[in-house]
């Protein structure tokens, strides 16, 4: 398969990401691998400006459009709140009113975060899907740049995670990444095949939000009527078909975690390495643990993809109980 985007187009994108986003720490935690019985390298990309991966992505986007079309009006997207700080952050970098579409009932604190950064929030739908659709409508009617969840050029930011986990451990034979619309998995999976590595990449999905998961076992995107998961960051009910494409082409399974795994995962996290993940966060965790036997003296990295963890979840969680939305 054609890689996604060349290593001159991805050495190009770390000036762009630089602007808002220094390397982030990928450690190896002892605690973890006592735990579990081998070596884990976290990559701490609840580390950056907005508390997640996706802090990488927006501004390589709006700067290449700026590149190829000029200064948009404003730009407008639709999250569940990653991908939202990360188009408002960018925009103010950039000096763009931003307008963000999110469903009813999203986190208070994500949404809290983006209007800090100065965007217009717009609250319809009841999932993220529906709230793309409103966004995708007021982008015609406004003129303003769609900033999409997933494209080239989202997928060519977020790599530089990749690239940075990969030159701090080239050794790693497996990384598990959860998977929202797939730009973090694409990217490792882009990233591993520029640099001729066999790393084995395993994407994770929510059982509350199986749309990609079944989409990798039929090899045809399916949909689902809900997405109802705590891992906000996963809750995809429409597939992309060009994730999709990388994902069946460049991984060999898909694991798939319950909510209960992923908030015991949490917890672990916070024990191990006294660092807050968000439900998406550590989900790459979760999976490891249910294929820990078949890891032993194996070198394992997860993304620890964001720590926007709301406080009322937090509390439920780190008292032993799971979030239920």
């Amino acid at each position: 398969m054609t890689p996604l985007f060349s290593r001159s187009e991805l050495d190009a994108a770390f000036p762009i990401v630089r602007q808002l986003v220094p390397e982030t720490p990928a450690y190896l935690w002892p605690l973890l691998e006592k735990r579990f019985g081998f070596k884990i390298a976290v990559k701490h990309e609840n580390h950056t400006p907005i508390g997640a991966f996706k802090a990488r992505s927006s501004i390589v986007y709006i700067q290449k459009h700026i590149e190829a079309h000029g200064r948009p009006s404003g730009v407008v997207t639709a999250t569940r709140g990653n991908h939202g700080q990360s188009m408002a952050l960018a925009a103010r970098t950039l000096g763009l009113p931003a307008t963000i579409v999110v469903p009813e009932g999203n986190a208070d604190g994500k949404n809290r975060a983006m209007q800090a950064f100065g965007a217009t929030l717009v609250i319809e739908g009841r999932d993220f899907d529906i709230s793309r659709r409103a966004a995708e409508r007021i982008a015609e009617d406004s003129g303003y740049l769609m900033v999409p969840s997933f494209h080239k050029n989202i997928v060519l930011g977020v790599a530089t995670y990749a690239m940075e986990f990969f030159t701090a451990h080239p050794d790693l034979d497996v990384v598990y990444v959860p998977v929202g619309m797939g730009s973090g998995a694409c990217g490792l999976i882009t990233v591993r095949d520029l640099l001729g590595l066999k790393t084995e990449i395993v994407p994770v999905v929510t059982e509350n939000a199986p749309a990609y998961g079944l989409s990798f076992e039929t090899g045809a995107i399916v949909t689902t009527e809900t997405a109802r998961t705590f891992a906000d960051g996963m809750a995809c009910r429409e597939p992309v078909q060009a994730a999709l494409d990388i994902l069946k082409a460049g991984a060999e399974h898909i694991v798939s975690v319950t909510d209960d795994e992923i908030a015991e995962a949490v917890r672990i996290l916070f024990a191990d390495t006294h660092n807050l993940a968000e439900g998406a966060g550590a989900a790459a965790l979760a999976a490891l643990a249910k294929d820990a036997g078949r890891l032993k003296g194996r070198k394992a990295g997860i993304i620890l993809s964001g720590g926007n963890l709301d406080e009322i979840m937090m509390q439920t969680v780190l008292s032993g109980g799971t979030p239920v939305v």
